[in-house]
């Protein structure tokens, strides 16, 4: 009689649960908002639960989770990169996530997500910058660093200065690291077992000047402008007024939607043969550890969210290259472009740290970038500043 009624409580218990759980909300960037919400309502048709999808810019999605989550506050669900799961497992933010069929994802998403052995995300994409340019101007892509530079002037000077040969938001850490690590600059050493070495700290080296030097070699040529960011240059390649940037797959459908005749191609070698490495990140589902909605945010991901069908959805939305590799079967066939991303980056690519130390780099690098590119400080100086600025907030 005892045992019927702990079972006859249990369940009741979990009733009450699920009736208080009226919602599950979601934060996420623009990208991935109208997509979700069509999700939502399918879930909310099959299971009865409603989901909210707020939009929150990418940039603040952390900082805002940082701060909303200790309080007991904030979503149940975040939607963002790799690199912050380890600030946020430090903090105790995270719920650890038992996902099925492993063996379907590729192994180098998970491993994003993954921190001290425990999985933290859901990985539905993969993505990085590659070179995309528009036919209309550029019919065979630059293979070489000397060759994009001679096809951007010539560019600029065909359309009397209307159309622009390059532009890429050049001072964003992310967006230039292809130079740095094609160089040889790297942001931690590991240990030899493998391990993360955050005292080790590669940003000031030989191979790191170099990096930066070339970037200031675009500045200096007049191919890039102290103005240019991202949102200048999506506008412009959006207007067809940009020949070649740099930039993911996340802006392929806004380019299709703006009509612009265009592809994609590796970032250039670089000087001396050398390959560009950029950073590549993966893209996720995690569950707030401190979310009062954390079992149903957790059936919603595994159940629904991580099956081959949602992130076929997924992608067809927000067309990177999918984290599963039975969607990836599906996606090379229906788009060439997609294939062109995954190709660059499952070959150079370099995934971003997931280490909390990683937060101390983004601030610094781009101050160093500014330095260099805007106020002239020497790009050895800017970045033994930069070095040590990361290693006494990592201490």
């Amino acid at each position: 009689m005892r045992k019927v009624l702990t079972v006859v409580l249990a369940v009741l218990f979990v009733f009450l649960a699920f009736a208080q759980a009226k919602k599950i909300t979601i934060w996420t960037s623009e990208a991935q908002v109208p997509i979700l919400k069509k999700l939502a309502d399918q879930y909310k048709a099959k299971y009865g639960v409603q989901v909210d999808v707020v939009q929150v810019n990418f940039g603040d999605i952390k900082s805002k989770f940082l701060t909303a989550a200790p309080a007991g506050e904030g979503p149940d669900i975040i939607v963002g990169a790799h690199d912050w799961v380890g600030e946020l497992v430090v903090n105790g933010l995270l719920e650890p996530i038992n996902l099925p069929e492993k063996d379907k994802y590729f192994p180098a998403p998970l491993q994003g997500f993954t921190y001290n052995g425990k999985l933290y995300g859901v990985p539905y994409a993969f993505d990085g910058p590659a070179l995309m340019y528009n036919k209309d101007y550029v019919q065979n892509p630059p293979k070489t660093f000397d060759e994009l530079i001679t096809l951007a002037k010539k560019i600029e000077k065909d359309f009397g200065g209307e159309v622009r040969g390059l532009i890429y938001d050049y001072k964003n850490f992310y967006f230039s690291s292809f130079a740095f690590f094609g160089m040889g600059g790297y942001v931690f050493g590991t240990d030899k077992s493998g391990k993360v070495n955050v005292k080790d700290v590669g940003l000031a080296n030989a191979g790191a000047i170099e990096g930066l030097k070339l970037i200031k070699k675009l500045v200096d040529e007049k191919i890039l402008t102290s103005g240019d960011n991202y949102n200048t240059m999506d506008g412009l390649f959006k207007d067809g007024l940009a020949a070649m940037i740099i930039n993911g797959p996340w802006a392929v459908p806004g380019y299709k939607q703006a009509g612009i005749n265009f592809d994609v191609a590796p970032i250039p070698t670089l000087p001396g043969g050398k390959n560009p490495k950029p950073f590549f990140g993966a893209q996720g589902f995690m569950v707030n550890a401190k979310s009062k909605n954390k079992l149903f945010a957790l059936d919603f991901l595994t159940k629904f969210i991580a099956t081959k069908d949602i992130m076929f959805q997924i992608w067809q939305a927000d067309p990177r290259c999918p984290s599963r590799s039975d969607v990836n079967e599906l996606v090379m066939s229906r788009d060439p472009l997609t294939k062109k991303f995954a190709d660059f980056l499952g070959k150079y690519g370099l995934p971003m740290p997931n280490v909390p130390e990683m937060a101390a780099v983004w601030g610094a690098m781009g101050d160093a970038l500014a330095k260099t590119l805007d106020q002239g400080v020497p790009a050895e100086k800017a970045l033994a500043d930069a070095v040590a600025q990361i290693k006494a907030q990592i201490k």
